[in-house]
């Protein structure tokens, strides 16, 4: 996830198309406040982490898409929004991937670096990938079909909605959230992913003993971050009497997004919090 996407959405069949585009003014003023139009008139509950985008895929990705985008891709059913969750649906993962794994779930996925990798380096573990942008779910479609992986699965959806109700309790051996948008502006702050909220989720989701994940380039939401999860009991820093961060996480491969931010001069920060 970050405030740049590597590349936006292109227009798609129902079962992987956008969320209805802002028509005007005070449409794109909801859409900025998370109160998103759908293409039924109705309205999302709660804002969004992301905005979404419209764009193209490009020759390669689209071929991926037809080739192997019935493997890799779930189909969620829907709520008010194309990205939204059905909350009478429940995600059996041992169907999914055909078998029962540790499952590692990456919410925000980007253009699939980091979940390929991650699946291709320990195939005796399965990885849920999260995504709103179509070309980042094609481009990771595109690069488990060239290493081969069986042990990964995409989804485009709203993650929070994803794990109020469609993941099961104990679900995850670990969460991964690297880069999200910081959302800078105090007005836009209710927008960022990482809320109490999303984290009572997160915990629910975890394993006891798994682990969430968090990597980010901006300093202010490395404390955001902390402060959401200061004193709480069932997430706790991995590091004991630590305030959350930890060093790089090796499982974590240098994406286009952070090495861009790296060259810009951004440091980056890990954090790690155990569920007990």
């Amino acid at each position: 996830m970050s405030t740049t996407p590597d590349a936006p959405d292109a227009p798609l069949p129902d079962a992987l198309a956008p969320d209805a585009a802002a028509p005007d003014a005070a449409a794109l003023d909801d859409a900025a406040q998370g109160r998103i139009v759908t293409q039924h008139g109705t309205f999302r509950a709660h804002p969004v982490s992301f905005v979404r985008r419209s764009g193209r895929l490009t020759a390669g990705q689209e071929r991926a898409l037809e080739r192997a985008g019935a493997r890799y891709l779930l189909d969620v059913p829907r709520d008010v929004a194309r990205t939204s969750v059905d909350p009478a649906w429940r995600l059996d993962v041992a169907a999914v991937f055909g078998r029962t794994a540790p499952l590692v779930v990456e919410v925000g996925s980007g253009m699939g670096e980091n979940a390929v990798a991650a699946a291709a380096a320990d195939p005796t573990r399965d990885v849920l990938a999260l995504e709103v942008y179509l070309p980042g779910l094609a481009q990771a479609v595109l690069a488990g079909e060239r290493e081969g992986v069986d042990n990964l699965r995409l989804a485009q959806v709203n993650a929070p909605e994803l794990f109020a109700t469609a993941l099961a309790p104990g679900a995850a051996s670990e969460v991964w959230v690297f880069f999200p948008d910081p959302w800078p502006k105090s007005r836009h702050h209710k927008r960022r992913l990482v809320q109490p909220s999303f984290a009572d989720e997160v915990a629910r989701v975890l394993r006891p003993g798994g682990v969430w994940r968090l990597a980010t380039d901006w300093e202010p939401y490395a404390d955001h971050v902390r402060e959401v999860l200061r004193g709480r009991s069932d997430l706790v820093p991995l590091v004991p009497g630590s305030d959350g961060v930890v060093p790089r996480f090796e499982g974590r491969v240098l994406t286009t997004f952070e090495a861009k931010g790296l060259r810009a001069g951004r440091a980056v920060t890990d954090l790690a919090y155990v569920r007990v």
